[in-house]
């Protein structure tokens, strides 16, 4: 195993803070559960006042703590926490970020209440757990560390908690805009991202992209009886599963277009501890179903490299509509993630040519796109603040990080990206392939927890020696 020696770590005043973390682990993890009954549920307006309410309550806490903090926020906008620690000289700034606000939990069923943080078997459940509370607050512990062994931090450190994540960071650059001094930072940390394991730390380097193709077919002025006309007219439900089955290959996957993935990388993949029991568990597959198969690829690759598509809504008939009638139309909508490198032109160049080519009974089609960019991102970590975060994880963790992907598409990391690519962007997080982000029983490994803390620890201690 590498030893932190190896890699040229030697912060002992990083050891004394880390052994103080340690022992603070049980308070932090209390700090989070006080967090974690709010339900700042940003998609619904009837919870605006709960993400104000944490965003007040956080900002109150960093300042005990002894940083200058304040609530931003701006009209038509949910708030946004900004705080900061500016009193090392000399030292670069680094900016962590982090977002408070959570996914709504109505329909879903929970084995303990999802507001109520419950621990068992190692992990804490509750809605944000790792989705992203427990991203930055084990930040706000390292910070909390560092301030309470030494009286002060070994870098200046600004701090972002924002509180529309959720709903895709909308008004997030507008706080850039607005607030540019909240952001101007040598390092960048952003939160929210995974790890393989438990055991094996994350370094995230490519997002797939999110775009929204809207499919529609066309056929009749009104319903008509299906006796009479059937037969002779086109049915254009059928029609539309037709042409969304032309979309996908005998294994289910998205047929084209296909993403260049280097074959080093692919190689590389094959080491990455994602495997069939891995993937039944994390998904939730059920008994008797079996992962799509590999087909030469690793599973990261299908994950991480290769686009991907979902049929998330469609107009064909339900129970609850049921009637012997052909129906006038029939649409359908598309979640389709492009993979890091894709141009979104082209995936949707060859999508528009499959779905409009040869109208099966002869309907009309239209096909339209998401206008925004799907915000596919790929990066290459270059440059001594990502040795720097090695020597911090195989410290705390007993390894370096891992480079990995993520399947699904975090707009706030494509805007982070537009605007600070030219600087170091460290993603890291705390969820782990059983953390169930967005489902019920999301939860918190709280091992991972603890190592995210110390490797905090240790990162601050690592960046202040770079030269930026």
């Amino acid at each position: 195993m590498t030893t932190p020696e190896a890699l040229g770590y030697a912060a002992p005043m990083s050891t004394t803070v880390a052994a103080r973390a340690r022992a603070a682990v049980p308070a932090a993890i209390e700090q989070l559960s006080t967090y974690l009954r709010t339900p700042a549920i940003s998609c619904d307006k009837a919870h605006a006042d709960d993400v104000r309410a944490l965003a007040a309550k956080v900002a109150a806490d960093l300042a005990a703590l002894g940083l200058e903090s304040t609530v931003r926020e701006l009209p038509d906008a949910l708030p946004l926490v900004a705080a900061s620690w500016m009193k090392a000289p000399g030292k670069p700034t680094i900016l962590i970020y982090g977002h408070l606000d959570l996914q709504p939990v109505k329909g879903e069923i929970w084995t303990s209440p999802p507001h109520e943080p419950t621990v068992r078997d190692g992990r804490l459940y509750a809605r944000g757990a790792a989705d992203d509370m427990g991203g930055w607050v084990s930040h706000m512990a390292a910070l909390a560390a560092w301030l309470e062994e030494t009286g002060g931090l070994p870098a200046n450190v600004r701090l972002i908690v924002e509180g529309e994540e959720e709903i895709g960071s909308p008004n997030l650059e507008r706080y850039m805009d607005a607030f540019p001094g909240d952001f101007a930072a040598d390092v960048m940390i952003l939160t929210d991202c995974e790890n393989p394991s438990p055991e094996i730390p994350g370094l995230t380097t490519s997002l797939r992209g999110l775009m929204e193709c809207t499919v529609r077919c066309d056929a009749l002025d009104a319903d008509v009886h299906s006796g009479l006309w059937g037969g002779m007219v086109p049915d254009v439900s059928f029609a539309l599963i037709k042409l969304l089955a032309r979309l996908t290959d005998e294994d289910a996957r998205l047929r084209a277009p296909r993403a260049e993935v280097p074959e080093a990388w692919r190689k590389a993949a094959w080491d990455v501890p994602i495997d069939a029991e891995v993937i039944r568990s994390g998904a939730h597959l059920t008994a008797g179903v079996d992962p799509l198969p590999t087909n030469g690829c690793p599973p990261a690759e299908h994950l991480w490299r290769q686009p991907a598509i979902t049929i998330v809504s469609t107009t064909l008939p339900t129970i609850d509509r049921k009637k012997n009638a052909l129906r006038t139309s029939a649409e359908a909508i598309l979640s389709v993630r492009v993979a890091p490198g894709q141009a979104d032109e082209d995936v949707k160049a060859a999508l528009r040519a499959e779905l409009e080519r040869d109208p099966p009974g002869g309907v009309r089609v239209s096909v339209r796109f998401s206008e925004q960019p799907s915000g596919a991102w790929l990066y290459t970590p270059k440059g001594p603040a990502f040795a720097a975060a090695d020597r911090a994880y195989v410290a705390s963790w007993g390894r370096s990080l891992l480079q990995v992907g993520v399947g699904g598409s975090i707009p706030f990391v494509a805007l982070f990206g537009r605007r600070f690519g030219d600087l170091p962007l460290i993603l890291n997080g705390v969820i782990d392939p059983q953390t169930t982000a967005h489902g019920p029983d999301e939860s918190l490994h709280l091992g991972v927890f603890e190592k995210a803390i110390l490797a905090n620890v240790h990162l601050y201690a690592e960046l202040a020696a770079v030269e930026f």
